[in-house]
C-alpha cells in the first residue's frame, strides 16, 4: 500500500517556516541548528509561534537550502533539531531526518505529541526528544482547542518513554491555564507514566498573538519555591526555565 508519510518523493512537500543556524539551548549539551516546520493542528492561546500554525506559510526556505547549509556545517554543529509548528505533521519529515543522520548529525525533535503513530515511526531516527505537555491529560482540550488531544498526548508520552530515546517533558506555565494544584496533578500523572525528566518554563509574551495572554503574563506566581521543591523530589531531573 502506498504510504504518503514514508514515501521519499514527498520530501519536496516539507513546508519550512525558518531556520536558526546556531543554538546551544535547544538540544542538551550540543551546538545545534533548528529547523522550524510549518503547520500545527492545535490552537494554544499562549503560542509564541502563531505564524507557524497554518499548514502552508510564506517562507522562501526550501529543504535543499537547509541541506546545503548543513553540508557547510559538518564538523561544526553536533545536531539538527526539528521544531515547529508540529514537525510530525509533515509528510517529508522522516526522509529529512534520514538525510540529516547521513550527514553525521544527531537528530533532535520538538513535538507536542499530536500524532502518536507518526512519532512511533520517527523515534528510531531521533537522538533526543523534547515533548511539550500542555496540562493534565483530562484538561488538554481547554488548552489546545482540539477534542481528544489529551489522549493523543498521553499515547505519545508512553511511546517516547518506551522507546529509550533520551527526552525531556516540559510545560509552559500560564495563569489562564494552570494553577499550583493543577501543576502538581500534572507532575503526578507524568510520574505515574514513568517520566524522570521534567521542566517547567515561564510563558514569554514575545510572539504571542493573543492579547489576553500577553496582558497578564507578569502575574505569574505559580513557579514558587514550594512548588518547585515538591516537583524536584518527584523526578530524577527537574528544572525551571525563567525568562
Amino acid at each position: 500500500m502506498h504510504d504518503a508519510f514514508t514515501d521519499r518523493a514527498t520530501l519536496t512537500n516539507l513546508q519550512l517556516g525558518g531556520l536558526i543556524p546556531l543554538t546551544s539551548s535547544d538540544y542538551p549539551s550540543c551546538l545545534a541548528a533548528v529547523v522550524f516546520c510549518q503547520g500545527c493542528p492545535w490552537r494554544c492561546g499562549y503560542c509564541h509561534n502563531p505564524h507557524l500554525i497554518p499548514r502552508h506559510g510564506v517562507s522562501p526556505l526550501k529543504w535543499t537550502d537547509v541541506i546545503n547549509f548543513l553540508h557547510r556545517r559538518q564538523g561544526l554543529l553536533d545536531a539538527v533539531v526539528f521544531s515547529g509548528g508540529e514537525p510530525t505533521l509533515q509528510s517529508g519529515i522522516k526522509q529529512a531526518m534520514t538525510e540529516v543522520r547521513e550527514l553525521g548529525f544527531r537528530v533532535g525533535l520538538h513535538t507536542n505529541g499530536a500524532y502518536p503513530s507518526h512519532l512511533a515511526e520517527l523515534l528510531p531516527l531521533t537522538s533526543w526528544v523534547g515533548m511539550d505537555i500542555k496540562s493534565t491529560f483530562a484538561n488538554y482540550d481547554r488548552v489546545t482547542g482540539t477534542p481528544t488531544s489529551g489522549e493523543k498526548s498521553r499515547k505519545s508520552a508512553q511511546l517516547l518513554l518506551a522507546s529509550g530515546v533520551p527526552y525531556e517533558f516540559r510545560t509552559t506555565v500560564h495563569p489562564i491555564y494552570h494553577s499550583t494544584t493543577l501543576l502538581l496533578e500534572l507532575a503526578e500523572e507524568l510520574q505515574q507514566l514513568g517520566a524522570k525528566h521534567y521542566m517547567l518554563q515561564e510563558f514569554r509574551p514575545q510572539g504571542c498573538a493573543d492579547e489576553a495572554f500577553k496582558s497578564i503574563h507578569g502575574d505569574q506566581n505559580l513557579l514558587k519555591d514550594l512548588l518547585c521543591n515538591r516537583l524536584e523530589d518527584m523526578f530524577e531531573s527537574f528544572t525551571v526555565r525563567r525568562n
